[in-house]
């Protein structure tokens, strides 16, 4: 299986080596090659531009700033999204600063930002994914017990596809349907960030207990 990671920062990275610890055949797309030189040295990894990122892998994985995200689409031929996998790890992060530690976004509760990048590229298939956990935590992260990932999509197959990928990473999977559950999932990421903002604590998940 060959992924591909739309993004070089710290969680494209990070999940870039989570892959590669996998066995996956990575290749990380970036318009800046020279901020994966360390990561080059420690991962037998491939670095390509979005384009060629796209077109070698069999799934994606969207990994870039919430305000980014459609330009990175759109600098991809549409061939190589078609009927491909998209794991969108976007959140729509305001540039204005939290307030009391509440990010601000730039959508609201009736639109998300997955919901607006499957309309962008309708021929692709978006599951959205690892939006409301730190990078620290994305890969078999240590905790008393699994923590759940919640997922959501409009493509059944895809979000099997997923669900695998999410076990071998250490999570419970919770599909919560299609892809107008974004917009529950994704201000997730709010709440998560609350603790770290006013209180610098950063190590937890989310979990989903049931009787």
């Amino acid at each position: 299986m060959k992924i591909g990671i739309l993004g070089s920062g710290v969680i494209g990275q990070t999940l870039a080596s989570g892959f590669i610890k996998h066995h996956y055949d990575v290749m990380i797309g970036t318009e800046h090659p020279e901020k994966l030189s360390e990561w080059k040295t420690k991962n037998n990894g491939k670095i390509g531009s979005f384009n060629e990122t796209a077109e070698f892998s069999n799934i994606l994985m969207l990994a870039v700033k919430g305000t980014a995200a459609k330009d990175v689409l759109q600098k991809i031929d549409k061939e190589n999204l078609k009927e491909k996998i998209v794991i969108d790890t976007t959140n729509p992060i305001a540039d204005e600063p939290p307030v009391n530690g509440v990010l601000k976004f730039f959508t609201s509760l009736d639109h998300s930002l997955m919901k607006q990048l499957q309309s962008l590229v309708p021929d692709a298939h978006f599951v959205k994914a690892f939006n409301s956990i730190g990078n620290a935590f994305m890969v078999n992260p240590d905790f008393n017990s699994k923590p759940t990932m919640f997922i959501c999509g409009n493509n059944e197959e895809a979000k099997k596809e997923v669900s695998k990928i999410l076990n071998q990473f250490g999570f419970e999977i919770e599909d919560m349907g299609k892809a107008e559950a974004a917009r529950a999932i994704e201000p997730l990421c709010m709440l998560w960030c609350i603790p770290g903002l006013l209180r610098n604590e950063w190590s937890h998940a989310f979990k989903l207990l049931k009787k």
